[in-house]
């Protein structure tokens, strides 16, 4: 069998996506894009700009330069699941078995910091306390529904190509348990994150997303080549894994205190 001919191993994406980083806001760049007028405060200054500017010259950044994929999905409060969030994801491979992304409101310049997401393989997610799986949620639904999308960056490759890309980051994070802490609940019009942060999970059927094909339908218009309902049916052959009991816990712990 050639190189070429390889198949992918399932947690081998931290150097696959490296190249294709052209829609990951890097400190470099968007130090010097306009502030959110969502956000209270003064314009940045010239000042301020120019000290930018030397800073992105000169430092390294070395911890966002690892950031090697661009996922879009929704997530839900663990306490109020009927408050729906979409979130961005831009995250980068610790080791083979870990995964953490920084979350922001929008992939836009001035976006906001939501959270922050950490991913586990079933091997190290086994090794968790009880208590401590039940924080933890799965990405089946996510992406088997078509919901979960790598959003294509203008112009890097031919939508074919694209979608093989992110074929195979599906097959990867369907095996994942995802933890999600948001600190800024801009979904209630906070101007600034407020409180404690909330923990968060996602969906696990069709029927706890509300009105969720048109939900989709107007995020899918915001991604060039983004169609959930395509992806949901090229994905239907990927394998589901044998996901622990302890995972999505928001929606079975009404369940289990009714027995």
């Amino acid at each position: 069998m050639s190189s070429s001919d390889k198949k992918p191993d399932k947690h081998t994406t931290s150097t696959q996506y490296s190249n294709l980083r052209e829609n990951i806001p890097t400190p470099s760049l968007a130090c010097h894009d306009p502030s959110n007028p969502g956000i209270p405060g003064s314009p940045k200054t010239a000042l301020s700009s120019t000290l930018e500017t030397g800073a992105s010259l000169s430092q390294d950044f070395a911890p966002v330069k690892s950031i090697c994929a661009h996922l879009n999905a929704f997530h839900v409060y663990a306490s109020d699941p009927s408050r729906i969030v979409e979130t961005n994801h831009y995250c980068a491979h610790l080791t083979e078995d870990v995964r953490q992304c920084i979350l922001y409101d929008s992939p836009n310049p001035g976006a906001r910091i939501l959270g922050i997401e950490y991913m586990i393989t079933p091997k190290l997610y086994e090794t968790l306390p009880q208590e401590e799986r039940r924080y933890w949620h799965t990405h089946v639904f996510e992406v088997k529904s078509g919901m979960l999308i790598m959003p294509k960056p203008t112009g890097v490759m031919p939508q074919a190509v694209w979608e093989k890309a992110e074929r195979t980051e599906m097959e990867q994070v369907v095996t994942l348990y995802g933890k999600i802490y948001h600190l800024w609940q801009v979904d209630r019009g906070d101007k600034l994150p407020m409180g404690e942060p909330q923990l968060m999970t996602s969906f696990t059927e069709e029927g706890q997303f509300k009105d969720m094909e048109k939900v989709l339908d107007e995020r899918d218009k915001r991604f060039p080549g983004a169609d959930w309902r395509a992806k949901r049916e090229s994905r239907k052959d990927i394998e589901v894994p044998e996901m622990h009991p302890d995972a999505d816990w928001t929606w079975k712990k009404d369940k289990q205190q009714q027995q």
